[in-house]
C-alpha cells in the first residue's frame, strides 16, 4: 500500500489554542468550519494501474474547481459559496453563510502520468483516476468534465 501525507502546518491545534485561549470562545470547538471554512473531504484508493480520488464538493460548480498534478503531489482547491436558512414565518430563525476557498494537497507514492489522467464532477462528488508511472516532472492541469 502507498503512504499518503497530507501537508496541514497548523492543523486543529493551533485553532484549538485560539479558541480557548485567545477568543475564549469554546462553543467554536464543536465547529472546525467556523475559522476554517469547509474542510475537503475526500477518499482515496488504488489499484495496480490507477489512484482514485473521491472528493465531496456539495454546492461547488464545476468551473470553481482546480486540479494540478506534479509528478506525485496532487493538489485540489474550489470556490465555495454556501447559503443555508431556516426561516420561519417572515424572520430568519437561523442563517449559515461561508464564502472562501477549500483546498487539499497530497502526495502519492509514485508518479502520476497527467496525459491520462481524468476528472469527473457528478453530484457534488469529485471522482479523479489517476494512472501511476515510474517517474515524471510535469504540471498539468487537469480539465473537470
Amino acid at each position: 500500500m502507498t503512504n499518503l501525507s497530507i501537508y496541514d502546518p497548523f492543523g486543529t491545534r493551533l485553532n484549538r489554542f485560539i479558541n480557548n485561549f485567545v477568543l475564549n470562545h469554546s462553543n467554536f470547538l464543536d465547529e472546525p468550519e467556523a475559522l476554517n471554512g469547509p474542510t475537503l473531504k475526500m477518499d482515496l484508493s488504488e489499484d495496480d494501474k490507477n489512484y482514485y480520488v473521491h472528493a465531496d464538493l456539495p454546492g461547488v460548480k464545476k468551473e470553481d474547481i482546480r486540479i494540478s498534478v506534479d509528478s506525485n503531489q496532487v493538489s485540489i482547491s474550489a470556490d465555495i459559496k454556501s447559503h443555508k436558512e431556516e426561516k420561519k414565518g417572515k424572520s430568519i430563525i437561523h442563517s449559515e453563510r461561508y464564502e472562501g476557498k477549500t483546498y487539499r494537497s497530497f502526495t502519492l507514492g509514485c508518479g502520476i502520468d497527467d496525459s491520462n489522467s481524468s476528472a469527473k464532477f457528478t453530484d457534488g462528488v469529485l471522482e479523479l483516476t489517476l494512472p501511476k508511472k515510474a517517474e515524471g516532472n510535469s504540471i498539468k492541469q487537469i480539465k473537470v468534465q
